[in-house]
C-alpha cells in the first residue's frame, strides 16, 4: 500500500474510534434531549458557526426528513435581522466544539429570556455552552484524524453521528413509517419506490396463463412465450391455482426424462406462489421478492383472480 493510503486507513481508524467513545456519553442526558424534542409544540432550531455550522445543517435536514420539523439558522444571520424566526415553543440545538464560540453564546441570554430550551453538543462538557445549556449532550473525542491535530475531523464526524442518533431516537420515539418518509420525499427514487404500487407498474397484457390439465410439453411453449419466466395456472374464471417457473420446469425434466411430457401442469406447480393485492408498494414487493429469493410477484383481487405480474425489472423504478 502506498503512503497516502496508510494515511487514509489511518484517518477512518481514527475517526470509527471517536465514534466508539461517545458511547460512554449516552446516557440520561441524551434522553432529556429526545424528550424536550418531542415536547416541543414549535419547532427545532440548529445553529451553529463554521464547520459545526455545516454539521448542523445536515442534521436539521435529516430530522425534518423523519418527522421532526427543523432548520438550520447561522448565528451571524439572527443577529442581523432573523432572530424573527425564533418563537416560543422551540428548542434550540447550538453546536459547538468547543462550547465557547462567542456568537453561539450570545444567543442564550436572548433565549434564556423567552423561556426557550437549549439542547447544547460540545466537545467541553466544563464550556459555557454546556453549563447554561438545558441539556448537554457531550460529543468529546480524544483527538483530531487530522495528521496536524488541527483541522475538525473526528470532532465534525462525532457531531454528525450524535445527530443521526438523535434522529433514529425521535424516528423510534414517533413510530415514524417508511410511508411517512416518502411523503417527506415525493421526488426522486426514493419517493417512486415508497409511493408507487403494484397496479401501477404490473403487466397486465398477454399474462401467461394456462389450465392446470395443461401437458408440459405445451405449457414449456407458454413459459418460453410469456417471457416472464412463469406460467400461472387458473381456473376457468381467473382464480390462480399455482405457479410453474423455468426452474421448476428443469426440474422437472432432470427428475423425471422420459416421463416429462406425460405430466400436467398440475403435477409440478407451486400451490402456494406468492401474491400481493393491487395497492401493495413497491418496497414491500421489494421485500418480499427478497425475502423469499423469488423473481416475481402475482397481483391478484380479492377473489385471488389474477389482475398482473410484477417481476424484479419491474420494481426497478
Amino acid at each position: 500500500m502506498s503512503h497516502w493510503t496508510d494515511i487514509a486507513i489511518k484517518c477512518l481508524r481514527d475517526e470509527a474510534a471517536a465514534l466508539l467513545e461517545l458511547i460512554p456519553h449516552i446516557g440520561e442526558e441524551f434522553d432529556r434531549a429526545v424528550q424536550l424534542i418531542l415536547d416541543c409544540h414549535g419547532k427545532l432550531i440548529v445553529t451553529g458557526v463554521g464547520k459545526s455550522g455545516h454539521i448542523g445543517n445536515k442534521i436539521a435536514a435529516t430530522l425534518s426528513s423523519t418527522g421532526t420539523p427543523s432548520f438550520f439558522i447561522n448565528p451571524l444571520d439572527a443577529f442581523h435581522g432573523d432572530m424573527g424566526v425564533i418563537a416560543e415553543g422551540d428548542v434550540i440545538l447550538a453546536l459547538s466544539n468547543s462550547g465557547q464560540t462567542d456568537e453561539l453564546l450570545r444567543f442564550i441570554p436572548y433565549l434564556d429570556e423567552r423561556g426557550i430550551p437549549i439542547i447544547g453538543m460540545s466537545g467541553n462538557p466544563d464550556s459555557l455552552l454546556a453549563k447554561y445549556a438545558t441539556v448537554h449532550l457531550n460529543a468529546a473525542v480524544s483527538h483530531e484524524a487530522c495528521p496536524l491535530g488541527l483541522a475538525p475531523t473526528s470532532s465534525t464526524t462525532a457531531q454528525l453521528a450524535l445527530g443521526d442518533a438523535l434522529a433514529c431516537a425521535l424516528i423510534e420515539a414517533r413510530g415514524f413509517k417508511a410511508s411517512d418518509f416518502a411523503r417527506f420525499h415525493p421526488g426522486g427514487t426514493l419517493g417512486k419506490r415508497l409511493l408507487t404500487k403494484a397496479r401501477d407498474i404490473m403487466r397486465t397484457d398477454d399474462l401467461p396463463v394456462i389450465p392446470a390439465d395443461m401437458k408440459m410439453g405445451e405449457a414449456v411453449i407458454h413459459v418460453s412465450r410469456g417471457r416472464l419466466g412463469l406460467c400461472v395456472i387458473t381456473t376457468a374464471d381467473g382464480v390462480v391455482e399455482g405457479l410453474i417457473t423455468d426452474g421448476d420446469v428443469r426440474r422437472a425434466m432432470e427428475n423425471s426424462q422420459d416421463c416429462f411430457f406425460t405430466l400436467t401442469a398440475a403435477d409440478i406447480m407451486t400451490r402456494k406462489p406468492k401474491c400481493v393485492a393491487p395497492d401493495t408498494k413497491v418496497s414491500e414487493i421489494e421485500r418480499i421478492l427478497g425475502d423469499h429469493k423469488i423473481h416475481s410477484v402475482l397481483v391478484v383481487d380479492n377473489e385471488r383472480r389474477l389482475i398482473g405480474i410484477v417481476d424484479s425489472f419491474s420494481t426497478m423504478i
